[in-house]
């Protein structure tokens, strides 16, 4: 195989997402997982850029980013920012497609309809000093780029794993276009397997996470689901660090096991076979989410030793289960921190994207062994695929209201949610409402307000509490008050299997 001097990737946007729901009773006595399901995928509306279309629901949000891609005489408009700035950032982004096509893929019986688009863009420096609406940003808007033989395997590996992933849950509505998406994924991988390592500025600059975009765009009606994804058939060129990254080997690893499920193409199989000891599956990393895969792909990859007796890939059904033996407080084998409220916790902050990406693996595993009748060995007890579920059931539930707090912390979600989130949109009053511009430093006194943002971002999930349950509703502790898409991805998959399986 050849590569071309710069990689053309075909990127997926995710955009409008339009709920269209059947009147179904499907709550529990406690949570009303549709309504929160509904208001989770409503989130994303409220993290679009570019033109917003007619039907926009948070109608306090207006039109933003609009020369994007001007200064490399290219069109970048459109696409999501991916938390509370307004930088559009690849590598996350990206997470969170796969992460919402794993959702349709597993669950999409059980969840509504709705659209996906997601695009990247900015410079994360001077965004971060600013406190001012996507509407009325003045700092710049770099376009960063990348281009062989430099290496960008983290972020070229998550593409291939976002376009093979997206390919699945398109396969049976659109064939053709789901074949489209599987080709760039190829052609993502093989850039990032032939030039290996990380991203050049990840190393070099330190500046934030990387990210990537292209344009062209294009719309599919897929049955009960109304899924929008734009082309992208640009050079993969807009790529900036991030100085937490882990490495790259797991990302290579995770886009070759999404290529093998997604064409059963033997190439990915051997690969995932051949390189999972040198690119570090059977490490012991009890983690996953953008910037780390391995628990993640060992679930992916033992469905295929599970169901479809491939015994070469025991190992990854080995760390998977051990994985899963790690989450369970009454195993010998528990070492995973647990609140006393309940929630599982990892320092660092933004913790709630650990409990939605746990949860969604749990259920997904749990599915996994229910259909094989398989059960997990954690030493002094047999885990089956109910305690999994329990153990999932009781993390979404605490973000829904079951914590000490007695706080929803999915904004807009029953009596009492977090009211100060950190989000540059939901805080400055709105365009509508002030249609004076408010300069980069102007809005400071709006982000010191100690009252409540005046636009509700429904849906938006915060970094939630810390190790001890306490949530301050600051809206300076980005930590723990900021909302990201790559919290609502995984949730999104979990909340379906609920609405279907409320108890």
């Amino acid at each position: 195989m050849t590569t071309s001097p710069t990689l053309v990737l075909l990127y997926l946007t995710l955009s409008n997402i339009v709920i269209v729901i059947k009147l179904v009773n499907c709550t529990s006595s406690d949570h009303n997982y549709l309504d929160a399901l509904s208001k989770s995928i409503l989130f994303f509306e409220g993290q679009r850029s570019g033109w917003l279309p007619l039907d926009q629901r948070l109608n306090w949000r207006a039109n933003s980013g609009l020369g994007d891609g001007s200064s490399r005489g290219i069109d970048l408009v459109g696409g999501y920012y991916d938390a509370g700035d307004n930088v559009k950032f690849n590598f996350p982004m990206a997470f969170t497609t796969t992460m919402l096509a794993w959702s349709v893929i597993e669950f999409s019986e059980a969840m509504p309809p709705y659209e996906l688009r997601n695009a990247l863009v900015g410079d994360p420096i001077k965004d971060h000093n600013c406190w001012e609406r996507p509407e009325d940003m003045d700092t710049a808007r770099t376009v960063y780029s990348v281009e062989a033989p430099n290496s960008a395997s983290d972020v070229a590996g998550e593409t291939a794993a976002a376009l093979a992933a997206s390919s699945m849950a398109f396969r049976r509505f659109d064939p053709g276009y789901a074949e489209t998406l599987l080709r760039n994924a190829e052609r993502a991988f093989e850039y990032a397997d032939t030039y290996k390592g990380l991203t050049a500025t990840t190393r070099a600059s330190g500046l934030g996470c990387a990210r990537s975009t292209a344009t062209s765009t294009g719309t599919r009606q897929v049955d009960m689901l109304y899924i929008y994804i734009e082309l992208f058939l640009e050079a993969f060129r807009q790529t900036v660090g991030c100085d937490g990254w882990a490495s790259m080997q797991d990302e290579l690893l995770w886009g070759a096991a999404w290529l093998r499920r997604a064409s059963q193409n033997d190439t990915f199989l051997n690969y995932i076979q051949n390189n999972g000891k040198t690119l570090g599956a059977e490490d012991t990393v009890n983690e996953f989410g953008w910037d780390n895969k391995h628990a993640g792909l060992n679930v992916l990859v033992s469905k295929e030793f599970l169901e479809g007796n491939v015994y070469s890939l025991q190992s990854y059904k080995e760390s998977a289960d051990s994985f899963m033996c790690t989450l369970i407080p009454s195993s010998s084998s528990s070492h995973i921190e647990i609140t006393p409220g309940g929630m599982i916790y990892k320092p660092g902050g933004s913790n709630m994207q650990h409990v939605t990406s746990i949860a969604f693996l749990l259920l997904v595993y749990a599915n996994y062994l229910a259909r094989t009748s398989q059960t997990v060995n954690c030493g002094s007890i047999m885990v089956g695929p109910a305690s999994l579920r329990q153990q999932a059931k009781a993390q979404i539930d605490y973000i829904l209201g079951d914590n000490p707090m007695g706080l929803s912390y999915m904004v807009g979600y029953g009596p009492k949610y977090p009211q100060r989130i950190h989000h540059r949109g939901s805080s400055l009053p709105s365009v509508r409402d002030h249609p004076e511009p408010i300069a980069c430093k102007a809005g400071t006194g709006f982000f010191n307000s100690s009252g409540p943002n005046p636009n509700v971002l429904v849906g938006a999930v915060v970094g939630g509490p810390g190790e001890d349950d306490v949530y301050e509703d600051d809206r300076a502790d980005f930590r723990k008050s900021e909302p990201t898409t790559y919290i609502n991805a995984p949730l999104v998959g979990a909340l379906a299997y609920f609405v279907a399986n409320p108890s």
